[in-house]
């Protein structure tokens, strides 16, 4: 079919799983704050693009982090999650949009003009997602704000410290994109990889103790020395994940979904995870999400 082989060249059919799981969560999610007017709400999306469904060419996260290029549908990226958030029946009273590019935050303001009634709820923030982050969830009155904040990186960019900050606010919903195939790639198969590599494994998911967990130690024969071998699966990587996030988050979404690119290699984990310490809502969550994430 025509369409899909579109929606293949620009990005695959992942983009439209992500953005229907977000859309699903944000309906959802508003429906029953608006019980709760006292609070103002607010939607967050941390590495925002253009705010439209536009191809993203040039990633520049392989070689700003020295990374491991990702494949094409990963680095031709579909942002399309400003448009659905703005797209809301029952919009969100303030909207941030955050991206450090400057061609992006130029795109993101033509969003006041075809959402002419929430331009004065937009924010737009060229800034590093997580320098804004941790300033935003440390001086923002969290008593009178519920937030929704979407992590949605083109590559490593997301720093745990970030995630630890989300979570400190008790009143967040947190959607994360994690990205498998780029942190998959820096597990490299021969023995454990390079420093930069290997930091950048630990900037993003808080410990330096994932080695043990993705490697294992075996001495081949007495003559020779141990080797060091990569072990680690996809469902591996998936649960480590969500125990990271049970670290810090009262209530995490056990079963995240895994996106596949058009030729079904796993791309990225949707994860999600609320940080509100009260039993009722977070059941509410994660029946939400789990629902959504299962049946996409």
């Amino acid at each position: 079919m025509s369409h899909d082989h579109h929606r293949h060249e620009f990005g695959g059919p992942w983009t439209e799983q992500k953005l229907t799981c977000l859309k699903k969560y944000l309906d959802a999610y508003m429906t029953i704050l608006r019980r709760h007017p006292w609070f103002s709400t607010v939607y967050i999306d941390a590495f925002a693009g253009t705010g439209y469904r536009t191809m993203e060419t040039n990633s520049t996260s392989a070689s700003l982090f020295d990374e491991p290029s990702l494949d094409h549908e990963a680095t031709a990226y579909l942002k399309g999650s400003p448009a659905i958030a703005l797209g809301l029946a029952q919009p969100f009273d303030k909207y941030i949009f955050i991206d450090q590019k400057e061609t992006h935050t130029l795109e993101l303001e033509k969003l006041r003009e075809e959402f002419p009634a929430l331009s004065d709820r937009i924010v737009i923030e060229r800034s590093d997602a997580n320098v804004y982050l941790a300033k935003y969830c440390a001086e923002t009155n969290w008593s009178r704000t519920r937030a929704v904040v979407f992590l949605d990186p083109y590559g490593m960019q997301v720093a745990w410290d970030t995630v630890e900050a989300i979570a400190r606010t008790k009143a967040i919903d947190l959607w994360y994109l994690f990205p498998y195939m780029a942190f998959n790639r820096m597990l490299t198969r021969q023995g454990p990889p390079p420093a930069a590599w290997a930091n950048r494994i630990t900037h993003v998911i808080g410990i330096d103790t994932w080695q043990s967990v993705f490697y294992s130690t075996e001495q081949l024969s007495i003559f020779s020395d141990d080797a060091t071998r990569r072990s680690t699966t996809l469902e591996r990587i998936r649960q480590f994940i969500v125990e990271r996030l049970k670290t810090i988050f009262p209530a995490v979404c056990n079963k995240p979904m895994i996106l596949y690119n058009s030729i079904n290699g796993p791309l990225f984990v949707l994860c999600f995870a609320t940080a509100s310490p009260k039993k009722s809502v977070q059941d509410a969550a994660l029946k939400i999400a789990g629902h959504i994430l299962d049946n996409g």
